[in-house]
């Protein structure tokens, strides 16, 4: 016994040893992928030295002699801190992830590949490079000098197993277009989903799923809707139309609205005349963060003073500031949720369905073969059918299929105009440089060093001719087709507002013809604009740190009648489930906080019940549909669930209840046996929902306990979505920037995540913490830690 244990102790102490020698050696392959903070480094292709300072962040600042150089020297950064981010974003949005994550990648990239943007970019790169090629060059050249001055490769490609590719200019270009990906919806899902419902319900029960407005509306342009007016008996009755079997209800969460905050105030409700932009994108949250922080300072004989300042958030791949201020003018954006798909309907002509008909007779079919290269496999072939419209995306039961049109697809959808704006000296010049801009479509915010302020519609919109009704796929007798992009001039624009304010949060902005030419792609309830605009109208001088205020503001206005529903009906009904919610919720403060249990409890009762009532309105859809039903995102559902639940008619009750009363009760006894199971109801706070979980893209794929190395902390969150400081465990704000053009020294920046890629890095999740509590961290870079400095290489000899 005694010489086993002996063994057993020698067996562990090697083991042991064995594990630490591993780790050290996995520690000294991964320093060698640190970026070069400090000392002196010869780049091929530069000018002229360009120094680079970082502070304690990591914000860099890039002082060069023209705008080449400085892209060069951006790009070194970015690939010498984020190349493995860079390098996903433009496999995605090319559909070549499996290229390094093998066949669970694979559904993915032919769902994407099926746009071919990669070789569309390939086909129309001198269009959307424009007179901007020398820079993108220049911004590769220092991607690839970047990547090849680390010691050894990024450390994701060890892991993996894989070699980093260099990058390229239509790189670049992929890193703009996943954008598209990431804030448009490529296979137009709801829609679809929308078209299937309508086509099997009675026009009066589709007009109440699909009411497109509520009285939290805030538009900038007309008018709020106001809430369903809900048909009578006579003409609507639930009772009289078929429901599914008892599958049981399908699941409805919040709508998502990737997007953001911006707004801005003008220089007459400042108390010295500036005028001001608050911008707060909110995307998916990682570790490291999407954007990267940077100033870019050269001498430029665009500018208003011969020389460029701009200082805010680059995106790694693109070399230019996203959002951010020149000193004469800053800007931000949020997402536009308008129509920019189209399905049409494809006949076919003959029995191999290579032909279809169009408007002026039979056209063929442009067949392509994308083949997908696999890690650790054979390539795969992705046949794609090509119409006039675009790519077939879908067969349907009756041998016709589905082309969708995007306008991701089109030439002209893509430039690098955007990065003008670093030069512009005011609002005019700003809105100009705007309206040539390829972009996925955005409301662009913008204020000005004269105290001037302006919304626009960003965006190349397609110019639909002909009968082109987009709540159905497009017949070839509609006559519909995208005849090229409209001019600038029709993009609705909102300048020198005469109340000084301005303000969108992803909801609808116009109305009326603006409304029809943009459309409905889903855009979010209008309860966080409103909130927003509530603010901005009430005080009448406002600073940065008022605005900064608006953007953390955790108020749950939009929740305040549905906690009081609950107490009125725990009160009268005498319910215990209901009983049981009301009593553990007296702790509501009308926040958001992350003790707060009266928040969780009713957010989670509201949305339990919006459930019910989803489910109800689309049960003969359900009914009609089977399998092929899918619940599509219903933003504005409010619109009808309120008005429900104060009429409460029986024609219109959903038809698995026998009451109001029991649909209420049914809610809440969901909710109150789901969170019990954790425990007492009475502990059930909103912190421990609303926990962080933003980490690397790598981290997935750990065990648990190996994670947290590659996660920034699981802290409690306060925050939610129906309310200017939105927030889930990993969606929120991306950056927060609010920032006067001429004092940037008096703005505020918060960027969660870290601007490294590197968990061994001092930059990895710095800024973080402040990001989580809100708390005014400056906008320009802080004082110099690290200098680098990158000279011209010396010309070989000959």
């Amino acid at each position: 016994m005694r010489k086993a244990l002996r063994l057993l102790s020698r067996l562990l102490i090697v083991l042991l040893l064995l594990a630490l020698l591993a780790a050290g050696v996995a520690w000294w392959l991964a320093r060698g992928s640190l970026a070069t903070l400090d000392g002196e480094l010869a780049i091929e292709g530069l000018s002229a030295p360009v120094v680079v300072t970082r502070d304690a962040l990591g914000v860099a600042t890039i002082e060069a002699a023209n705008e080449a150089d400085a892209a060069r020297a951006l790009g070194f950064l970015h690939a010498q801190e984020r190349y493995f981010e860079m390098d996903l974003l433009r496999r995605s949005a090319a559909g070549e992830l499996s290229a390094l994550f093998g066949p669970l990648a694979l559904e993915r990239d032919k769902q994407v590949r099926v746009h071919r943007l990669r070789a569309r970019v390939d086909e129309s790169l001198r269009s959307i490079a424009g007179d901007r090629l020398p820079v993108l060059e220049a911004y590769r050249d220092g991607v690839n000098a970047g990547l090849l001055a680390l010691d050894r490769k990024p450390w994701p490609y060890l892991l993996l197993q894989a070699e980093p590719a260099p990058w390229t200019v239509p790189d670049t270009a992929l890193a703009g277009y996943a954008m598209f990906f990431d804030l448009q919806d490529e296979t137009n899902s709801r829609e679809l989903a929308l078209w299937r419902i309508r086509e099997a319900v009675p026009a009066p029960l589709y007009d109440l799923i699909a009411t497109d407005g509520s009285e939290w509306d805030a538009p900038l342009l007309g008018d709020a809707r106001g809430n369903a007016v809900l048909p009578g008996p006579d003409v609507l009755d639930l009772r009289t139309l078929p429901v599914p079997g008892e599958a049981g209800d399908i699941a409805v969460s919040e709508p998502a609205a990737p997007g953001s905050n911006n707004f801005a105030v003008a220089g007459s409700r400042t108390a010295d005349g500036r005028a001001i932009v608050a911008n707060d994108m909110h995307l998916g949250l990682g570790a490291p963060n999407l954007w990267f922080r940077a100033r870019l300072r050269y001498p430029d004989a665009r500018a208003p003073d011969g020389r460029v300042d701009v200082s805010g958030f680059t995106l790694p791949g693109i070399p230019a500031v996203i959002v951010g201020s020149n000193t004469y003018v800053a800007w931000g954006f949020t997402n536009s949720y308008g129509d920019w798909l189209d399905f049409y309907r494809v006949e076919f002509t003959d029995k191999e369905k290579r032909k279809y008909r169009v408007p002026d007779g039979v056209a063929a079919l442009r067949v392509d073969s994308e083949w997908i290269e696999v890690k650790g496999g054979e390539p795969v072939e992705l046949v794609v059918r090509e119409t006039r419209w675009g790519p077939i995306t879908r067969e349907l039961p009756d041998g016709t299929a589905l082309a969708l049109r995007w306008t991701a697809q089109l030439p002209g959808s893509l430039n690098f105009g955007l990065a003008d704006l670093a030069h512009v000296g005011g609002l005019d010049e700003g809105l100009a440089v705007a309206d040539t801009a390829g972009i996925p479509a955005q409301n662009l915010m913008m204020a000005d060093r004269s105290g001037r302020i302006a919304w626009r519609l960003t965006a190349q919109m397609p110019e639909r001719a002909g009968d082109c009704t987009p709540k159905a796929p497009l017949r070839v007798e509609q006559g519909c087709r995208w005849a090229g992009w409209l001019p600038p001039t029709e993009n609705p624009s909102v300048v020198d507002p005469a109340d000084g304010v301005l303000w969108t949060a992803n909801a609808r902005v116009v109305d009326g013809d603006a409304l029809a030419l943009v459309g409905d792609g889903g855009y979010a309830n209008g309860a966080r604009a409103k909130q927003i605009r509530d603010v901005l109208q009430a005080r009448p001088v406002l600073a940065e740190r008022d605005l900064l205020e608006v953007q953390l503001d955790d108020r749950a206005l939009f929740l305040d009648r549905w906690h009081q529903l609950l107490v009125d009906e725990a009160a009268r009904s005498g319910q215990p489930d209901l009983q049981a919610l009301a009593a553990a919720s007296a702790d509501w403060s009308g926040r958001a906080g992350v003790d707060s249990v009266g928040y969780r409890l009713v957010r989670g009762w509201r949305l339990a019940v919006v459930e019910r009532i989803q489910n109800g309105l689309t049960a003969p859809a359900q009914a009609a549909l089977g399998e092929d039903f899918v619940m599509p995102d219903l933003p504005q559902i409010e619109s009808v669930a309120w008005p429900l639940l104060q009429s409460r008619p029986a024609h219109l009750l959903p038809r698995r209840f026998d009451s109001w009363d029991g649909l209420l009760a049914d809610a809440a006894r969901e909710l109150r046996i789901q969170l019990e199971a954790a425990g007492p109801l009475d502990q059930r706070r909103w912190g421990e929902r609303n926990t962080a979980r933003i980490c690397h893209p790598l981290a997935g794929a750990l065990p648990a306990l190996l994670r947290g190395p590659l996660c920034m902390p699981a802290e409690p969150l306060r925050g939610d979505g129906h309310m200017p400081l939105v927030q889930s465990p990993s969606f929120g704000a991306s950056q927060r920037m609010v920032v006067s053009p001429g004092h940037e020294a008096d703005a505020f920046g918060h960027m969660p995540g870290g601007q490294s890629g590197h968990p061994l890095s001092p930059f990895w999740g710095a800024g973080h913490e402040a990001w989580v509590r809100g708390e005014p961290t400056p906008f320009l870079p802080g004082e110099t830690v690290h200098r680098l400095d990158l000279r011209p290489a010396a010309a070989p000899e000959m």
